[in-house]
Formats: structure tokens, C-alpha cells, sequence
């Protein structure tokens, strides 16, 4: 009875992953053989192991990330031109702590998006704030934003994150508004915030996807002169990771 009313108590005050500790306490029989602080700190530690477990799902719930990536899954045996001790730096993120950029280019298939989701995926779990965006979507929910009244909101969203991930750069020029709306999200993160850009096209053509060379050179100059950039290269990781498949198959018969 004392011990259902413990857990009670520990829940009705919040503390969940105590009162799971507790409970799993109670049901080892070598429990006695720690010491009160020995059995406290596990209960402490299970809660605050619990709070950020929590805290995790939201910020990558809010993060809205395309891919289900990690980090530790990269693919680092393929030859896409990625240098392992400069990935292990951008894994690491402080990068993100000094508000700087990082571009992503190259080729269909070789593995941006999978990147820059699995670099996402790690500054929530570094307790970092993300929002994941394909450009051109963002560029309609911009438009959206703008005809009912939260367009004001909608840049301060995205003003305020602490890692901003622009994803498909480049697949067409851009219109009027568009370049309007990519100068105001682009000037409103200068010095605040990380962005990471994916694209096919190579960064030197950017001023013609831009299409204006004035709001080029402002954007650009707020992206490109403080970023990292990782350059891809190789065959497409669909063909590659298919071709694996086939192969243990093979292996296997």
C-alpha cells in the first residue's frame, strides 16, 4: 500500500519517470543492497532520461524533417568526396553554435537530403532548435501567408530556429516575390541562426537561379561567405544501396 501510494504521489507531481524507477525498484530483489542515495540517483537520472526523451519528440515533431536520418548512418564507404574528420566536425556542430552555413551540393540521388536530415536529427538531440523546408513549398507557404495575414509570423518562425534546412535549391529561377521572400528569410537568419542549403546546382551558378543580380549579391553574401560547403559526387545511393541489395541476396543463395 505504501508503495502504490509512492508512485502515485510521484506521478500526480509530474515526476513520471521516477515513479517508473520506483516501481522498478520494487521488483528487483536486490534493491535493499543500495543505499537510499544510491536508489534516489537512479530515480533522478530515469527522470531526467524521460524529460528529454520528451523534449526530443517535440523539437523533431516541430522539425518536420523529410528524411528519417541519422548521423551515425551515413555512408561514409561510398565514394561521394565526403572527408570523414571534416563530417565528423559538422556532426559535431558547433558550427551551429557560431551561426554559420553550410551548402550541400551535387548530383540526383548521391545523398543531400539524407545529409542535411541526419544533421538536422542531430542538433535536436543536441537540444538545438530545427525546421525543415523544400524551397519550393516554402515559397507557396510564404505566398499562403502573405494573402491571409501570417506572413509576419511565418518569417519570425523562421528567423528563430537555431538550424534552418532549405531543401531543392535551384530547380527553377526564381520569380519576383520569390526573391523577395528568400532575401527576408535569408537577412532575418544573418548572424542568428545556421542554414543548410541542398542543391543541384553548383554554387557559382547560383547569381542565374537568383535571377537578379542585386538581391544575388545581398543573398549570397549572407549565405556563402561564412558557410562549410560539402561537394558530392558519385553515383546515385538509390543505385548503389540497390546494387548491395542484389549482391547479399546473391551471397545468401
Amino acid at each position: 500500500m505504501l508503495s502504490n501510494h509512492t508512485h502515485e504521489r510521484l506521478a500526480a507531481l509530474g515526476l513520471a519517470g521516477m515513479a517508473k524507477a520506483f516501481d522498478d525498484q520494487q521488483r528487483q530483489p536486490d534493491v535493499t543492497a543500495l543505499t537510499f542515495e544510491q536508489r534516489l540517483g537512479l530515480m533522478i537520472d530515469r527522470e531526467a532520461t524521460e524529460r528529454e526523451n520528451k523534449r526530443l519528440i517535440v523539437r523533431l515533431k516541430f522539425a518536420s524533417l523529410r528524411q528519417t536520418a541519422i548521423v551515425e548512418d551515413v555512408d561514409l564507404r561510398a565514394p561521394r568526396g565526403i572527408d570523414r574528420a571534416f563530417f565528423a566536425k559538422l556532426v559535431d556542430g558547433d558550427w551551429i553554435g557560431r551561426k554559420q552555413n553550410l551548402l550541400i551540393t551535387g548530383p540526383t540521388g548521391v545523398g543531400k537530403s539524407w545529409i542535411a536530415c541526419a544533421l538536422g536529427h542531430k542538433a535536436c538531440r543536441d537540444n538545438r532548435s530545427v525546421l525543415y523546408h523544400r524551397l519550393p513549398r516554402l515559397f507557396e507557404a510564404l505566398a499562403l501567408a502573405r494573402g491571409d495575414g501570417r506572413y509576419a509570423r511565418l518569417l519570425k518562425t523562421l528567423s528563430r530556429v537555431d538550424l534552418l534546412i532549405l531543401d531543392d535549391w535551384g530547380l527553377a529561377p526564381l520569380t519576383g516575390e520569390q526573391r523577395r521572400d528568400l532575401l527576408e528569410v535569408v537577412d532575418d537568419r544573418h548572424q542568428r541562426g545556421s542554414t543548410i542549403i541542398t542543391s543541384q546546382v553548383p554554387i557559382e551558378n547560383w547569381h542565374e537561379v537568383i535571377a537578379d543580380p542585386t538581391i544575388a549579391d545581398a543573398v549570397l553574401d549572407r549565405l556563402v561567405h561564412n558557410a562549410h560547403r560539402l561537394a558530392l559526387k558519385g553515383d546515385s545511393m538509390r543505385k548503389i544501396t540497390a546494387q548491395r541489395a542484389i549482391l547479399d541476396a546473391t551471397k545468401k543463395t
